[in-house]
């Protein structure tokens, strides 16, 4: 049995049977996969385990030209996930080591006090160099003082590779160009981090009550709290919210559980779904429903429509 934590070489030497021509490139291929490592220093939860989730791509090339555009349009489209997800202003594009391929690689570096990796950053130039790689020359190459270096404890996210035509050459991954000549296709692979993610968007913005999900991945939207639910008429009513939340398309959780309020309330925190609804014979009787966002508790108590409009605009 084999275990990988990347797959270059056997997509690599999969493509020779998609890949003879100039006109077969460029191609992008994509997976979600399960990993394994034999991690001898798994703690943290998520945050560095045996067992971890990926999201890896690869790409082929005919071009150096066709392979930097690429690799450059992903620099730019997995910023744009860390900013939806909250992270943005915190997540570096940071030069790493670039094995034997390349001078330097590229890691997306999260500020976060339960990160392993040590970065310097520097905000104002936009610049983060990994620890691993800080040196006088590498300052001096990227053109930066080191006392305008920040120190500071982060988490790995992301990473890219340029590999060049060093991989294709490798594997005999070769292709005839527009002269009919034979060429090695131009590699890159990116990576994005999905378990360990998780377990920074928990570390950046949990509180002491419990987990804050950001809206673009939080499993449900809203956690609709019932009570009093042993009067069939506001439980009819809370089933018929419910039931609207969905038709509307907002994905929601419903707590129909005979638990005491409190407990609700608590395990609601806990949970972090980015807003709560709560139901209730109270609520019922004045025509209005709890609505409370989870990040800033704010509470507001709105007609039925309103919550609908609220949630869905």
């Amino acid at each position: 049995m084999g275990l990988a934590w990347s797959h270059e070489e056997p997509l690599a030497d999969m493509m020779k049977n998609h890949v003879s021509s100039y006109k077969d490139l460029p191609i992008f291929i994509y997976q979600f996969q399960n990993k394994l490592r034999n991690e001898m220093r798994a703690k943290s939860g998520v945050m560095r385990g045996r067992e971890f989730v990926m999201k890896d791509m690869y790409s082929f090339a005919a071009t150096e030209e066709d392979h930097e555009a690429f690799y450059e349009s992903s620099k730019q489209a997995y910023s744009k996930v860390f900013e939806r997800l909250g992270i943005g202003d915190d997540t570096f594009i940071t030069f790493a080591a670039g094995g034997a391929f390349t001078e330097f690689s590229h890691e997306f570096q999260t500020i976060c006090d339960a990160g392993e990796d040590i970065t310097y950053i520097s905000k104002d130039r936009k610049v983060a160099i990994n620890e691993e790689v800080l040196s006088e020359k590498t300052l001096q190459e990227l053109g930066v003082n080191r006392e305008d270096l920040e120190e500071r404890k982060t988490a790995e996210v992301g990473n890219i590779f340029n590999f060049g035509t060093q991989k294709g050459e490798d594997v005999g991954l070769f292709f005839n160009n527009e002269a009919g000549e034979k060429s090695p296709v131009w590699m890159g692979s990116y990576g994005i981090g999905v378990t360990r993610l998780v377990g920074v968007l928990v570390e950046k913005f949990a509180d002491d009550k419990g987990i804050v999900w950001p809206e673009a991945v939080a499993p449900y939207r809203v956690h609709l709290v019932g009570l009093n639910l042993d009067d069939q008429e506001v439980k009819d009513y809370a089933e018929g919210v419910y039931s609207t939340l969905k038709e509307r398309g907002v994905e929601v959780l419903f707590d129909d559980r005979d638990n005491r309020p409190g407990e609700k309330f608590a395990e609601a925190d806990l949970i972090g779904l980015p807003y709560r609804v709560v139901v209730s014979r109270k609520t019922k009787d004045e025509g209005k429903l709890e609505l409370t966002d989870r990040k800033t508790q704010e509470t507001r108590l709105l007609t039925e429509e309103e919550l609908y409009n609220d949630l869905t605009s």
